[in-house]
């Protein structure tokens, strides 16, 4: 289950104030304890705590918990039902379902409660923003038996300026904080630039001396066929390309999570970090950069192929000639633009050339790109973190296959 930071921000309220969560949450106070249900927090928004009020928390966990089933009919009308438009917005948003069965959770594996920090609790500085306000907030999820919290440590924050400097002074003092709390740490190796995605509050860039490569090599991103470049990441194409200043960009990430392992030493060995997230893609995502706002795409086009940077093509010319079809060395002509959908194109409408020779060729060298840079950056993280569980996100696509 998901749960907003518009809607998760009613319950982070100043130390003192009366407080809605026992008497809201009494008679299901095993939500977060014996039922163990799986929850996912997306993110901690700071907000004004001031004008949070029992009755609007209660609106929010009536809303938000009804989405899995657990919460009971309303017993009794909210006195602020028709003060406003937010109100009326509110109860347009309440749909209840069926009541389920009640359900027994005896026996089931615990599952752990971890709510994702802001993206932005780590400035450009590598200093930790408003330390005082996260500390109360923390402090309350750490009274609703929340187990830790996940945050991101971007590349373009910790070696922004030079290779191989690393400035991990924010996060340091962040672990400190949530150890002080006994919370646990889920971390994430965040190699991609933050900003232009669905979320995305903040805007942080990959480092500045990468980017200072990419004015003189534009190649090392990817790179669509009208010859539009995405600096969101990396293209996987230089993954064994000592393109920067000397090093590959495996080697890259490698150095940097390696970084982070000796920095860190002791909250791995007391097991404040619980877990650690590799980056792998845009939005730190096995995926390609298919679809990028920025290029104008728009739900639900099927997007462009994203391979047409110099390091990918002289791939795919391998491939092809492995094959004994130099002139299979290009990408589908005519696979449309972002915005198309599939049935106007001739490379993925029903009978289409996707399933003609070239077509499982290139599609399945465009595949086998994604599965290598996935194993390379996994090997390298299993050795900088060994004994530590590690994770990848994993994206999907539900409104085409592609």
């Amino acid at each position: 289950m998901a749960i907003s930071s518009t809607q998760f921000c009613d319950i982070l309220r100043a130390p003192g104030a009366s407080s809605p969560i026992t008497s809201s949450l009494s008679h299901k106070q095993t939500l977060f304890t014996s039922q163990r249900v799986p929850v996912t927090f997306h993110s901690l928004t700071y907000c004004n705590v001031t004008y949070c009020n029992a009755c609007r928390f209660k609106r929010t966990q009536f809303r938000t918990l009804a989405a899995i089933g657990e919460w009971e009919e309303e017993t009794e009308d909210d006195p602020h039902g028709g003060d406003s438009v937010d109100a009326a917005d509110d109860m347009k948003a309440v749909h209840l379902p069926p009541k389920l069965p009640e359900r027994d959770f005896a026996g089931t594996p615990y599952v752990p409660v971890y709510v994702m920090l802001p993206l932005g609790i780590i400035d450009m500085n590598c200093e930790l923003v408003d330390p005082e306000i996260l500390v109360n907030q923390l402090k309350i999820l750490k009274s609703i038996n929340v187990d830790g919290v996940m945050v991101d440590c971007w590349w373009g924050i910790v070696e922004a300026h030079t290779p191989q400097v690393y400035n991990w002074s924010g996060y340091r003092r962040l672990f400190q904080i949530v150890r002080e709390l006994e919370l646990k740490l889920q971390v994430v190796m965040s190699f991609h630039e933050c900003g232009g995605n669905v979320g995305d509050d903040v805007h942080i860039p990959l480092p500045q001396w990468v980017m200072e490569i990419g004015q003189n090599n534009p190649e090392i991103y990817f790179t669509d066929r009208e010859g539009r470049r995405n600096s969101e990441c990396l293209t996987w194409g230089i993954d064994k390309e000592r393109v920067l200043r000397g090093r590959t960009a495996v080697e890259v990430y490698f150095d940097y999570m390696r970084s982070f392992r000796v920095e860190f030493n002791e909250f791995f060995v007391d097991g404040i970090i619980a877990e650690i997230e590799v980056g792998l893609g845009p939005c730190g995502e096995l995926r390609y950069p298919t679809y990028p706002a920025k290029h104008g795409w728009k739900y639900p086009g099927i997007g462009e192929f994203q391979c047409y940077d110099k390091y990918l093509m002289k791939s795919l010319s391998k491939a092809a000639e492995a094959r004994g079809h130099l002139f299979w060395a290009r990408g589908p002509g005519n696979a449309g633009s972002y915005n198309s959908t599939p049935h106007e194109t001739g490379f993925f409408r029903d009978g289409g050339e996707y399933d003609s020779y070239y077509g499982r060729f290139f599609l399945n060298w465009y595949s086998q790109v994604l599965i290598d840079h996935g194993d390379r950056v996994f090997a390298l993280a299993n050795l900088a973190f060994e004994g530590t569980c590690i994770s990848a996100k994993v994206s999907h696509q539900n409104f085409f296959f592609f």
